[in-house]
Formats: C-alpha cells, structure tokens, sequence
C-alpha cells in the first residue's frame, strides 16, 4: 500500500481522508500522499492499514470523530466514508461542528443519485436535488448540512458510476462471467461514468487550486449502460457471457452528473471510451 516518500511537494497541508481504506478512499490517498500531510481512516482490521502510521481505526458507529479531528487538526476532510446511514449522518454534523469553528474545507463524495427522481435528462451542479432512493435521500440530508458551511468551507463532488481495475463494479463482473453467471445490464439507463485514475487526478487539481462549491466529477459525455458494459467484457478477454437485460421502465431515463457552471480544464474532463481505453486492461 501506498506510504509517504520523501518530501512533500506542496505544503504542509494537513488532509484527512475518512474512508481512506475502501476503493475510492485509498486511491484518492495515494494521489495525495507525496504531496500533502494526508491521513486516512480504517474500520476493518488489515495489516497493511495497521502498520502505517498515516492511518487510523475510526469505527463510526462506536467512535465519535472529535478526538481523531483534534489529533489530527486537519485543513481539509475529505469524506468517503460507508457504513450506517444514521451513523454517517451523525458524524457529518459533528464534522460541520468542527468545520464551522476551524481553519478547515470539508470535501464530500456524492453521488449521482441525488436527482434519481429526474429521469428524462442529465443533471448540472445547480439543479435542485430530488431522491426516490433511501441512498439518494440520504446524500441529500448530508449536502443540505454541507450548504449551511460557507461556501469556502465546503466542496459537494457529485460521481456518477466509479470504474477501475480493482473497482467492486469491474471485480463483480468478472466474477460473474467466471462463475458463468449472468451480468446484469440496464438498457434503458443513459448515464456518465468515471474511473479512480481521473477522479484523484480531480480532486488533486480541486485541493490546488483551493476550490469550494459544487462539482460533477464524471464523463463529459453519456452512453447507454448495456454498450458500456458490453465494450468493458469485450476488453476483459475474449468471453460469450449472459447478459440479463433489466427495463426498470420502458423509456428512456437518465442518471448522469454532467459540469456545466464549473468545468475542470481541458486536461483533466474525460469520455466514456478513455474510461474503457484507459483503465480496464491497463
């Protein structure tokens, strides 16, 4: 796993990833790890977390956050942590507690599906959230705590679906067409998609640049769901697998972030097919 080498690059800026120990999380920390002061938290015990400094065990149903945020004294929070909803949310209001009277910028990880109740067209990062999910009515509740900080104290990142090498999406499909079962695709879903390479690269650019606000983190352009998984077998090697094609409806509908009020430069927006090109034999 990814330590710290040498000298840190630019500043001292301490940065706490909650979280650090999933897919997203730790990716976002090797990205960050040579340039910054970066921590990061873990709830499963695995060695490779244990033995690094840099991480500490934060269980958010038992630990309250405060003590680890006074230890650490960070100036940026960037959370992607899982787990309990209500213990998410509990933490996140002790988080806008400290946010509110530190020198810190709280980043939160978002999703896409809080405007999963608009299902005719993409969403931009000013559109009003609306959730038919458990999942997305959640994220809504955190943002809303977000949208109270000063907006210089907070940045909202909206992901749609989050691809990768060693992505639980790319793992899952795999194991499905070696188990000779079948992959479930949503023909009717039209969406925007991102990888773990571009996302940090992002987020780096984010932290920089000392931005604040709301930002769609995803592909500039959008596919169907079923061409895209069908493209990403295609490269995994040279299978016939089962397809199981689910219709939530019979139209059309859409579940993509897409940046139109703050679009990152040129070199960092990205297409669906550099997500299939880049990353999934890489």
């Amino acid at each position: 796993m990814a330590k710290r080498k040498g000298k840190l690059q630019e500043g001292g800026k301490k940065i706490l990833i909650l979280g650090g120990s999933g897919f997203i999380g730790h990716a976002i920390y090797k990205e960050l790890c040579n340039y910054f002061d970066t921590y990061g938290t873990y709830f499963t015990a695995r060695k490779a977390f244990e033995g690094n400094q840099q991480f500490f065990r934060y269980d958010m149903q038992e630990d309250d956050v405060f003590p680890l945020l006074e230890k650490i004294r960070p100036q940026l929070i960037i959370s992607v942590v899982r787990g309990n909803f209500a213990a998410q949310v509990q933490a996140h209001q002790h988080l806008v507690e400290y946010i509110s009277k530190n020198d810190c910028k709280l980043f939160f990880i978002s999703s896409a599906n809080v405007f999963d109740a608009y299902s005719k067209y993409p969403s931009y990062e000013n559109d009003k959230t609306l959730s038919e999910s458990v999942y997305g009515r959640f994220k809504i509740k955190i943002e809303n705590m977000l949208l109270r900080l000063p907006k210089e104290k907070m940045g909202i990142l909206r992901l749609p679906m989050v691809f990768g090498n060693s992505s639980p999406r790319i793992k899952e499909i795999k194991n499905r067409i070696w188990n000779n079962e079948p992959v479930e695709v949503f023909p009717n879903l039209i969406l925007n998609v991102t990888n773990d390479d571009k996302l940090t690269q992002q987020i780096h650019y984010l932290i920089n640049r000392d931005k604040s606000g709301i930002y769609h983190l995803g592909s500039t352009d959008l596919v169907h769901h079923e061409d895209f998984i069908r493209e990403i077998v295609g490269r995994i090697g040279n299978f016939n697998p089962i397809y199981k094609r689910v219709y939530t409806t019979n139209e059309e509908r859409y579940m993509a972030v897409l940046p139109k009020d703050n679009k990152l430069p040129k070199s960092l927006q990205v297409t669906f097919q550099e997500i299939i090109d880049h990353h999934i034999l890489s």
